[in-house]
This record gives structure tokens, C-alpha cells and sequence, in this order.
């Protein structure tokens, strides 16, 4: 690939944007080692992406082909996505992950730290403030590790090679087009996770152009170095999403041995709440309110746990699609509130 890479150098810094495509297109014709090292540009299906999406979005065409010259697919992604810790760990091994002793000391500091935005941000949104600063320590350590990954790379890999979810992956990628342009950013240089998620609250591209919000009032939204926009943005996500302020999130049940059969058979695979409060009352295990609850059953630590979860649990899977991450966030976000 080193003749290769000096025509990438070139074209960065030399030819206009209309000839890097011409040009790539020849040096692959030419050695078609280079086509099937999957440059984007040598493929049509992305020329053609190209210009359906300069057209509907008014994106410039020009920008847009000398991004996907450079840019390469990358395998590492591919490997990444094929086993995300959510399906992959049980519980016992993925809570440990996230409720350690660090991530709820730095948590704690954090609160005290954006105390005044938080509760700023509690009372418009009705999220506490808890929950936020969870949130915040699970997707990134605080800030800590927002992820090494170039954006455009990974979710265009994402898009053309990843085929179980191509039609989510190529929304993205359009989503990121558009969002680096309303942005100024250069979308070559943006980093985040392997799946395109980017910034302290890890928001993928269509999140961060519908629920990212200035909230230090300087003028733009800064998802990567203005942490009170990063703390009203989780906000507002989860309040869009359906939060109920004041209400539970979830509850542990002791179910008996005798009783385990009957509360297998009330696990569903959807993560949305289905089962009504008078099963599990019926049961001789109550919960509150009078909406459907999701049943879980995991594997933690000293065997089965089962938990109940109520609408804001639900909430927070729409942050992440699993029940474990939504109960690491929920009990996380009850050691930062505890006494030490």
C-alpha cells in the first residue's frame, strides 16, 4: 500500500478536488490490488452515494469526494461491532466494568464540581442530577476516554461493509456529512467510538443534531469541550426520550426458588416494559405504580438476580439498547448519591 499512500499525501495536498476521484479510479485500474483493498472512492456504490446526497442535502460534491479519497475502510471496526460487551458479558462480568471504586469516587467529585449546572439542568428537565453524572461516567469516564476512532472512517465502514445494519450506518453517515458542515468541523480529524458515537455523552451524529443544546450560552453546541452543554444535552435526550421526573427506575426482587419458573416465563426479549404490576402483585412480589414493568433475570454475580423495571428505566435504553447498561447507570447513579 506505500505507492498508494503517497497518492492519498498527493491528494491532500495538491490536486484539485474533482481529479483526486479521477485519479484514484485510474491508480486502482491500473493495479487493481488497489481496488480490491477497497478504497471508497474506486467503488461506485459510494460515487453514487456521493451524489445522491450532495444533491438532497446540498452538500458540496467537490468536499465530499476529496473526504471519501482519503478515507479507507477499516477492519478494526468490523471486528469491534461483531462483539459489543452488551452481547457478549453476562451480567457478572460486564457490572464490574462500570461500578468500581474510581468511577464512583471521580463521579462524586463531578457532582461537586458541576453542582450548580446540574441542578440547573435538573429543574429544567426533570432529570436528576444523579442520573446525568451517571450517564456521563459509563459512556466516558467523565470525559476521560471519548474514543480514537476517525468517525468518518469507521461509520462509512459501517455503511458499505457491515450489511446487517448498512441502512442505519449509511443514515449516520449522512447525518455526520451534514452535522460536520453545520458544525465547520473537518470531518477527517473528528474521533470517537467505533460506531460513530462521539464526544462526553457519546452521541451518534442524528442524537447530536436533534438533542444537543448550548446550555452555557456562548452560541454553539460543544459536545467535546463545554461539559455544561455535555450535562443539559444528556438532559434534554432523556426528557425528549420520555422521562418522568420523581418516578422509580428500577427494583430488585428477591423471587424464591419456588417462584422462578413462573417469573422465567414473564421475561420478554423486547427491553419495553410489558408486564402489568398485578402479575407480579398476584405473585407476592408488588411493584409501584399501576404501568407495565420489564422483567429481567440476569446472571450476576451470586447467580440469578431479577430485577423489575419501570418507565425510566425503559428511558434509559434508548440511550443504549440493553438492560445492563441501563442497570449500570441506575445503580452507579445511586452509589454517587450515597454516603460513603
Amino acid at each position: 500500500m506505500s505507492t498508494f499512500f503517497a497518492v492519498q499525501q498527493y491528494l491532500k495536498k495538491s490536486l484539485p478536488l474533482l481529479l483526486a476521484a479521477i485519479v484514484v479510479a485510474l491508480v486502482a485500474a491500473i493495479n487493481p490490488v488497489y481496488a480490491q483493498d477497497n478504497v471508497f472512492l474506486t467503488r461506485e456504490t459510494v460515487r453514487e452515494y456521493i451524489r445522491e446526497i450532495s444533491r438532497e442535502h446540498r452538500l458540496d460534491e467537490n468536499k465530499l469526494i476529496n473526504l471519501f479519497a482519503i478515507a479507507e475502510p477499516q477492519q478494526s471496526v468490523l471486528d469491534a461491532i461483531s462483539k459489543p460487551a452488551e452481547t457478549v458479558l453476562t451480567w457478572k462480568q460486564y457490572r464490574p466494568i462500570f461500578i468500581k471504586d474510581k468511577r464512583i469516587s471521580d463521579g462524586r467529585q463531578f457532582m461537586r464540581d458541576y453542582a450548580s449546572v446540574l441542578a440547573e439542568a435538573e429543574q429544567k428537565f426533570g432529570v436528576p442530577a444523579n442520573i446525568i453524572a451517571s450517564i456521563i461516567g459509563v459512556e466516558t469516564f467523565y470525559g476521560k476516554i471519548t474514543g480514537k476512532h476517525g468517525v468518518l472512517e469507521s461509520v462509512a465502514t459501517l455503511a458499505f461493509d457491515y450489511p446487517p445494519r448498512a441502512k442505519f450506518f449509511k443514515s449516520e453517515l449522512t447525518e455526520f456529512l451534514i452535522l460536520s458542515n453545520e458544525e465547520n468541523w473537518d470531518a477527517m480529524s473528528v474521533k470517537g467510538s467505533y460506531a460513530g458515537a462521539v464526544g462526553w455523552p457519546q452521541f451518534i451524529s442524528s442524537s447530536y443534531r436533534h438533542y444537543a443544546i448550548d446550555f452555557d450560552g456562548d452560541g454553539k453546541r460543544d459536545l467535546f469541550n463545554s461539559v455544561p452543554d455535555v450535562i443539559g444535552s444528556v438532559a434534554n435526550y432523556l426528557a425528549k426520550h420520555g422521562w418522568k421526573n420523581g418516578q422509580p427506575i428500577a427494583k430488585s426482587l428477591k423471587v424464591k426458588a419456588a417462584d422462578r419458573v413462573a417469573f422465567d416465563a414473564l421475561e420478554r426479549k423486547s427491553l419495553k416494559p410489558a408486564i402489568a404490576p398485578k402479575t407480579l402483585a398476584n405473585l407476592g412480589y408488588p411493584v409501584a405504580g399501576s404501568k407495565p414493568v420489564k422483567v429481567m433475570k440476569l446472571d450476576g454475580a451470586s447467580g440469578a438476580e431479577y430485577w423489575a423495571g419501570y418507565t425510566n428505566f425503559y428511558v434509559i435504553t434508548r440511550y443504549n439498547h440493553s438492560a445492563m447498561y441501563a442497570l449500570a447507570v441506575f445503580q452507579l447513579s445511586e452509589m454517587l448519591t450515597a454516603k460513603p
